[in-house]
């Protein structure tokens, strides 16, 4: 079982393969993580570890989070992020350095990450309806409509789909394949797009 990590996206681009293809690729910062805390099922009934990424100064964040950090004499660091682990699989420590060398090219990964947030958008552009007529005597154009029945049930039902909020959720790419991998510089290559815009930290699942 492999450790999943914590990253940054860098941007895409593309390479050819060699056939002469054009792939569309994106290019990740991957780590390093440090392992801040290890979770047992005797201590805190169930296998767990932590992982930090992205190191700062020694008074910022939370006083609870730099208390954290420091009772195990790990350095502080901005972002934390805990998974189920079978702590026997692998002998871990706390302050261990995991890098990108956990994945390898070929392996399949998910990536998740907050997507880019559009502000408020209306039916067209938020669940793709279809707009009214454009013809000089309509006046619904790009209007919802009718939303539900009269008396009868006399309101809207729950998950109506209306205009409002889009995009800036959670969200997860899965299968996305390797496509070079660099541990000098902790880059990661992967085929495809990920969710969010340049310089958002992304969470990477390792299917292997």
């Amino acid at each position: 079982m492999s450790i999943n990590l914590l990253g940054k996206k860098i941007g895409m681009t593309q390479v050819f393969n060699e056939e002469g293809h054009a792939i569309p690729v994106t290019i990740l910062e991957v780590g390093p993580c440090i392992i801040t805390q290890i979770k047992t099922i005797d201590h805190d009934g169930y296998d767990a570890i932590q992982i930090g990424y992205e190191y700062l100064k020694e008074t910022q964040g939370t006083k609870a989070k730099i208390g954290h950090l420091k009772k195990n004499n790990i350095p502080n660091v901005k972002y934390l992020k805990e998974q189920r682990y079978k702590i026997g699989e692998k002998n871990l420590k706390i302050g261990q350095i995991v890098t990108v060398e956990e994945f390898k090219i070929g392996h399949k990964i998910n990536v998740s990450g907050k997507s880019i947030g559009k502000g408020f958008c209306g039916y067209q552009k938020r669940h793709n309806f279809s707009r009214g007529p454009m013809s000089h005597g309509s006046k619904n154009h790009r209007q919802p409509g009718s939303i539900g029945a009269g008396t009868t049930p006399g309101r809207v039902f729950p998950g109506k789909r209306m205009a409002g909020h889009m995009g800036n959720i959670q969200t997860t790419i899965k299968n996305l394949d390797i496509i070079d991998v660099d541990p000098e510089n902790n880059i990661l290559i992967i085929k495809g797009a990920v969710p969010g815009k340049v310089g958002n930290v992304i969470y990477i699942y390792n299917n292997q």
